[in-house]
């Protein structure tokens, strides 16, 4: 039988992600042959210069998409959060994995939160909606651009470069660092990525193959939400160059969406909530980001 090939990053977390859903693919249909093709992007290759600078998230994809079309490879798995808000090409996302924790992490060795830190704290993060959201709680900070693997920001913190650092609480979680979390940065105060703590598959839309074999990995309820959140920056054209922050909880049939956009350079943030029907999360997404813009998040969008 042909294994299917599942082409990732090599960063430890990459590699976590696609040898978990290789594992959740060989226990949902036995006998099935899985390997990784593990590649390296540019957006792991160039670690000296923000996301934001040399091109946005796309760049974790692209060599993944290019293998794809060359047949090297069968499908992708990513971080939701890295995907683009509009796939390039002829790609599809068969399946969105159940959502884990979407918090971000507070990780230091000697303060236990943000408010603990010292008048002029050096804080470690190099994405803007983590730093407009730092500035607002606390402009005295000194924030300091962080780029690498989960296992390099740590490394990097210890070596005392930062007083502190932020990070995604899943990644810590999925690579055994749990204890590394000093507290959970959480909604309603704080909100995360669009779509992060969610996982991805990625495929040729046309490959309905290899579609079939993810619908059991597939988790409705997180589509759900990610779908409002990502449909909430796609109406801002949000990317990395500006601070947009998401997420969305599902009662029932209810869709409730929080949604920020902010200035990383001031501090300033603009906030809104919404809700609306499970049953069309791009109507919610779309209808909050037009509250944001309604309320003058155009000018930080500019």
């Amino acid at each position: 039988m042909t294994p299917l090939r599942i082409a990732t990053r090599k960063s430890p977390l990459a590699l976590w992600q696609s040898e978990h859903v290789a594992d959740l693919l060989r226990a949902a249909h036995p006998g099935l042959s899985v390997e990784l093709v593990p590649m390296s992007t540019r957006g792991d290759e160039v670690l000296d210069r923000s996301l934001a600078a040399i091109g946005g998230k796309g760049l974790f994809l692209k060599e993944l998409e290019l293998a794809m079309l060359r047949g090297e490879a069968d499908c992708a798995v990513h971080s939701l959060k890295d995907v683009p808000m509009e796939l390039e090409g002829p790609f599809a996302l068969p399946a969105i994995l159940v959502r884990a924790d979407p918090a971000d992490a507070f990780v230091s060795n000697h303060h236990d939160g943000i408010a603990a830190l010292p008048q002029g704290a050096r804080v470690g993060t190099s994405s803007l909606r983590r730093q407009a959201q730092l500035r607002a709680l606390r402009p005295d900070l000194r924030l300091l651009d962080l780029r690498g693997n989960v296992n390099t920001r740590l490394a990097k913190l210890d070596a005392g470069d930062y007083d502190a650092i932020v990070l995604a609480c899943a990644g810590l979680q999925r690579l055994g660092f749990e204890a590394r979390i000093r507290a959970r940065l959480d909604a309603p105060y704080w909100l995360p990525a669009p779509a992060q703590g969610a996982i991805a598959v990625e495929c040729r839309a046309e490959d309905a193959a290899t579609h079939a074999l993810f619908a059991p990995l597939e988790h409705a309820p997180t589509r759900t939400c990610v779908e409002a959140e990502r449909a909430m920056n796609r109406a801002l054209h949000g990317s990395c160059h500006v601070p947009v922050a998401a997420f969305a909880r599902l009662q029932r049939e209810v869709l409730a969406l929080s949604g920020l956009v902010g200035s990383a350079a001031e501090g300033r943030a603009i906030r809104a909530d919404g809700e609306g029907s499970a049953s069309d999360p791009e109507s919610l997404g779309r209808a909050l980001a037009k509250q944001l813009l309604d309320l003058g998040a155009g000018e930080f969008l500019a």
